[in-house]
Parts: C-alpha cells; sequence; structure tokens
C-alpha cells in the first residue's frame, strides 16, 4: 500500500476567482461526503490542498452537490480545471516541524 492508495486524487471540475469586493472569500474546497469520509475531514475544517505547483491551507465544505472523485475549489493559487490535487487533513497536534505536511 502506499501513500497515494491512503490519499487518493480528486479532479478539480470547476475552479472560483473572487475579486476584491465579494462577500465571500479565501482559499476554500467542496468536496463530496464520502470523498470527505475517506480522508477523515469534517466540514468546515482546515485541510492541506497539495496541487502540482504548491500546497496551502483551505477550509473544506462538504457539498452533496459535488460529483464523487472531484472538487470545486475557490482562491486555491496554483491549481486549474481538470489536475488532480490531493486534500490531506492538518495535523495541529504536531510539533513544529515539516514532516507532518503529508
Amino acid at each position: 500500500m502506499t501513500i497515494s492508495d491512503l490519499r487518493p486524487g480528486l479532479m478539480v471540475s470547476q475552479y472560483i476567482a473572487t475579486r476584491s469586493g465579494d462577500a465571500e472569500r479565501g482559499p476554500l474546497i467542496r468536496v463530496h461526503p464520502a470523498e470527505a469520509r475517506k480522508r477523515l475531514v469534517e466540514d468546515g475544517e482546515l485541510v492541506w490542498v497539495y496541487t502540482p505547483r504548491r500546497h496551502e491551507l483551505a477550509v473544506l465544505v462538504v457539498d452533496d452537490s459535488v460529483s464523487p472523485g472531484t472538487v470545486v475549489a475557490r482562491d486555491i493559487a496554483g491549481v486549474a480545471p481538470t489536475e488532480i490535487i490531493r486534500v490531506v487533513k492538518h495535523d495541529f497536534d504536531a510539533g513544529r516541524s515539516t514532516k507532518n505536511l503529508g
């Protein structure tokens, strides 16, 4: 079993870019409830989003309207539609090292 088996990739089905005047802004990932269960993450939780070019923290929203195996990304730098990303639970209990980053 490899890490990719434990953290299967998700395809970006839609990307939303907000503007400075928008009411709701910031990094956000919407996933299907089954995908959230696989990753042991809950609605409203901060998660690491690993893209082909970088990684960053985002708020996770569980959404029934998102197809399994895909995500809807908002304001995540370095991601584009049809790319494969990984969503990983952040370990807030880990020490201050980079070993907990995935």
